[in-house]
């Protein structure tokens, strides 16, 4: 019998999801693994949860999960990121935007809760000229040095961006406001294939349209110098200075004028991380893989698996460990002709890298 294709590296299971689909994870320095689904039809009982002795536990209460409206400033709407930062809080970037619907003030949020008390202890709200209609946060990175944190706008119907939140004073303000660098590449010479099939969002007609969700990976050098981050439907990612983001004074001319083009990343996916080595870390969905750069620029492959059916968040642990979700994007109706082809379990895995996270404090 002929070789048939190996997997590359070590991938252990940490949870199977017989139920909705996870996007973002986070693990504190204590090794408390935290997940969330976001409400993009699933059967969703709550939007955030900890992993608990093998059994979901919504977090930081059911009650927090019960939203009452799209514009509930008190409880999670939709969740698409958790991460846990350098100081060992959890927070909780709320979209506002279940089945990705305009969002209003109150909805998009983020949400800080002391894992010590499992209590939410702040809530950062964003004005309707940060978080716009269209918009959809899509996952978040701290610099508690600088006390900030950054998060991307993925819209598919409007503008894209970064957005910049004062942790202290709870202001925020967007940068690279429609920037080509933040949006989805169109170009017809890019073609994305996973498991054999086009990459494209397929109507139940047969017709078919380009992937239009931009910036959405999002990872922060161990230095705190740049910022990187990638749109979910290009092989290319994009550095920029922290320092000019962070400038009221500079404006996007300037901010654009720090701007690196990082080059082609091996694969088309929506996951990037950082570890305190300086090495970054890039979801490969067209090749079930993650690839990892050196600080002296070399690629390799960490892990390469057909069970990473869309490998989606990473989160560097503590414990030397990175951890990612599987969770078959792909396979969803709005790709497949309406026809959900998604088969559960969905995975939380994690392979060793024998580094840590970056804490930038």
């Amino acid at each position: 019998m002929p070789e048939t294709d190996r997997p590359l590296g070590d991938l252990e299971v940490v949870h199977e999801f017989s139920g909705a689909m996870p996007t973002g994870v986070s693990v504190s320095r204590r090794g408390r693994v935290f997940v969330n689904f976001p409400k993009w039809g699933d059967d969703v009982r709550f939007t955030a949860a900890e992993i608990r002795d093998g059994e979901l536990v919504p977090y930081p209460s059911q009650a927090v999960n019960d939203s009452k409206s799209r514009t509930d400033p008190d409880a999670l709407v939709s969740v698409q990121s958790i991460v846990v930062d350098p100081a060992d809080r959890l927070w909780i970037l709320d979209t506002g935007s279940p089945l990705f619907r305009p969002t209003a003030h109150g909805g998009p949020k983020l949400v800080c809760v002391d894992l010590d008390r499992d209590e939410v202890t702040g809530t950062i709200l964003f004005p309707e000229d940060v978080a716009l209609p269209t918009t959809y946060l899509n996952d978040v990175r701290f610099d508690l040095g600088r006390g900030v944190a950054f998060i991307t706008d993925s819209a598919d119907q409007g503008p894209n961006g970064i957005i910049v939140v004062d942790l202290t004073t709870g202001e925020s303000w967007r940068r690279l406001h429609d920037h080509p660098s933040t949006k989805a590449e169109v170009a017809p010479g890019l073609r994305m294939v996973v498991e054999g099939r086009d990459f494209v969002e397929r109507d139940g007609d047969g017709s078919t349209s380009p992937v239009a969700m931009g910036a959405d990976g999002i990872a922060i050098g161990a230095d705190g110098a740049r910022l990187y981050y990638c749109c979910l439907a290009s092989r290319r990612w994009w550095s920029v200075s922290t320092d000019a983001l962070i400038n009221r004074d500079a404006d996007d001319d300037a901010v654009a004028a720090t701007l690196i083009d990082e080059g082609d990343k091996g694969g088309v996916g929506d996951g990037m991380e950082t570890d305190d080595q300086g090495r970054l870390y890039v979801t490969d969905g067209e090749h079930n893989a993650i690839h990892r750069r050196h600080p002296d620029g070399r690629w390799e492959t960490v892990v390469h698996d057909p069970r990473l059916l869309w490998p989606d968040t990473m989160s560097v642990a503590a414990d030397g460990h990175l951890y990612v979700t599987a969770n078959q994007l792909h396979r969803q109706g709005k790709y497949r002709g309406g026809q959900d082809d998604r088969r559960p379990p969905y995975f939380l895995f994690r392979t060793p890298i024998d580094a840590g996270p970056v804490s930038l404090r």
